[in-house]
């Protein structure tokens, strides 16, 4: 399976088949609505895509390239500009970081990572497969922020399921968050660090 491409046309593909998906569900949708909003013939569709279930890959991959590439970017700036702090404040400020990114990446490019939570179980064994080592690239991240968190005393529990509900939280505000409310995503990640973490 080769679903990842530079191709501008592509990716313009997939991005309609992200919202189809978030709107209709993937069982839902058929060749026939995809073509039809891709402006584009159904036989035509398999120009780009082996069948609909690379569609949906190619979706979550997307997602999770862009995921990886935010949370990184967030990273490298903290670790560009850090001063000498304590243990405790670089584990914060690393945790508020990637809560910062995935925030950014939920709600500034909202569909393929919506498709990516509620449809990964509709993806059939290869393409999990293909997508696994994006994921496990991505929960690193925040494996090595937690465990940093509870050596520094910051958090206390096991980290893995400080990760879960972390992520968890954090997934969950595509439901209810809006963007013309009372608080912007920085404000909700620092809520939720500060929930968490302990004083020094």
């Amino acid at each position: 399976m080769n679903v990842a491409t530079a191709s501008p046309r592509r990716k313009e593909l997939v991005r309609i088949a992200a919202r189809l998906f978030v709107e209709e569900g993937f069982d839902r949708t058929t060749v026939r609505m995809l073509a039809q909003e891709m402006g584009i013939k159904s036989g035509s569709l398999f120009h780009h895509f082996a069948d609909k279930q690379e569609i949906l890959c190619a979706v979550i991959e997307e997602g999770m390239f862009s995921a990886l590439a935010i949370a990184r970017e967030h990273l490298a700036r903290l670790e560009a500009g850090i001063a000498p702090a304590s243990r405790h404040q670089q584990a914060r400020d690393r945790l508020l970081a990637l809560a910062r990114a995935h925030l950014e990446t939920l709600l500034t490019d909202r569909n393929a990572h919506v498709v990516a939570l509620y449809e990964w179980r509709r993806l059939e064994q290869a393409s999990r497969e293909h997508l696994v080592h994006l994921r496990d690239e991505y929960e690193a991240l925040w494996r090595d922020a937690i465990e940093a968190a509870v050596a520094a005393g910051l958090l206390k529990g096991d980290a893995l399921l400080l990760r879960q509900f972390m992520l968890g939280a954090l997934n969950w505000s595509v439901r209810w968050y809006r963007p013309e409310g009372e608080r912007s995503p920085d404000e909700l990640a620092e809520a939720l660090v500060d929930s968490l973490c302990r004083l020094p």
